[in-house]
């Protein structure tokens, strides 16, 4: 029997174009923690290695900190560790584990799969690595690998690739795509009696063997993902394979489609939602807005935003199919005469229609309605 941690997609020096400064060290930080986590849980179940699915760094482009930053985290994983080059960070000639800050500081347990050629980690179980040379082959790599080995009983074998499956892509006609066949073929075959996955970042099983998975990355990175922040915890013994997702990651990412707002109940509905969120330090949020508000609660909805924004991570908010209307209401208490109150006659007719510039001349009217309410 084996057990070993299956984990990939770390991608560490990720950067995130909506994240401030200070926003991104701590999602920076996050994924070097991650690393300690896959250590203390490695240790905790009993696995006798790690294996790491591709795109450990971000690209081979990373800078020194954060080759420097990952060995450290690293140094703390008490189980070998197997690094897999992925399409973020090919072995080719510039790689970033041919760089000499991580040659110099490179733990001993920490190896990088450098070839096809197996590796015996422990008595009766050998890693069969299929390193990323380049970011793109041109061929379907894994089924190239396994096609070359013979069946074997004596050992325990398993296979680690980087790459999407042909039955999860919609793009059929990129030549790299691992044919799930092709797997489920070599594993019926006892070439190869797991395969590692990495690449798709949420957890996921291939197929019906129960032998195929990705890991997904252990901290999220986007809206997209299903099932990330996860690691699955592999056994296999003379029953078969089982497997054990922990959970890894602290960040989220929240998408909400279409949130309506028409009135001020909708406006405390989410500001409650809002409220209600965890751990706001690091979830980030994207709202596409649709519905139809006065120029006042246009301006209470902003005004929630404003807020929002100063503690969550990040919060991205699209208002294209938002639309507002002033009412006479919404100017009964602003107190302006003489030529304040013309510029504001102004950009109302602006904004309702007969006139440029109908979205500034809304978020302006929004602001002294904003500023006139906090003066009151």
């Amino acid at each position: 029997m084996i057990r070993f941690l299956h984990t990939g997609d770390w991608q560490l020096g990720m950067t995130r174009h909506f994240f401030s400064e200070g926003v991104q060290e701590r999602f920076s930080q996050s994924r070097f923690d991650a690393i300690r986590e896959l250590g203390r849980i490695a240790k905790k179940e009993d696995c006798q290695f790690m294996v790491v699915c591709g795109d450990v760094f971000e690209s081979n482009l990373v800078d020194r900190k954060t080759v420097s930053r990952a060995l450290e985290a690293l140094k703390e994983v008490p189980v070998p560790v197997y690094l897999l080059p992925g399409n973020h960070d090919p072995l080719n000639a510039a790689s970033v584990f041919c760089s000499t800050t991580f040659m110099d500081r490179k733990p001993a347990h920490v190896h990088v799969i450098e070839d096809t050629t197996p590796i015996r980690v422990v008595k009766g179980t050998e890693i069969v690595g299929i390193p990323w040379m380049s970011k793109r082959p041109l061929q379907d790599l894994v089924a190239l690998t396994t096609g070359k080995l013979e069946p074997i009983g004596d050992t325990l074998r398993v296979c680690v690739a980087h790459g999407m499956m042909d039955n999860l892509s919609p793009n059929t006609d990129d030549p790299a795509l691992i044919s799930l066949q092709a797997a489920e073929n070599a594993l019926s075959q006892n070439k190869i009696h797991y395969l590692a996955l990495g690449d798709r970042h949420s957890l996921t099983k291939v197929g019906d063997s129960g032998r195929i998975w990705y890991a997904g990355t252990p901290e999220s990175t986007d809206y997209s993902e299903v099932r990330s922040g996860f690691a699955l915890v592999s056994t296999i013994n003379d029953e078969g394979v089982t497997t054990k997702e922990v959970n890894v990651g602290r960040w989220k990412f929240i998408e909400r489609e279409q949130v309506d707002l028409n009135t001020k109940e909708d406006i405390e509905t989410l500001r409650k939602w809002l409220e209600n969120l965890e751990d706001k330090e690091r979830t980030v949020i994207k709202l596409r807005i649709v519905g139809a508000l006065s120029l006042s609660l246009y301006s209470e909805f902003e005004e929630l935003i404003f807020h929002i924004k100063e503690v969550l991570a990040a919060a991205e908010t699209r208002v294209n199919n938002l639309i507002v209307i002033p009412e006479d209401a919404d100017f009964i208490n602003l107190g302006f005469s003489g030529f304040a109150s013309c510029a504001v006659e102004r950009l109302r007719s602006n904004v309702e229609g007969s006139g440029p510039d109908p979205i500034a001349s809304r978020d302006a009217l929004s602001l002294l309605v904003r500023l006139t309410g906090r003066e009151r």
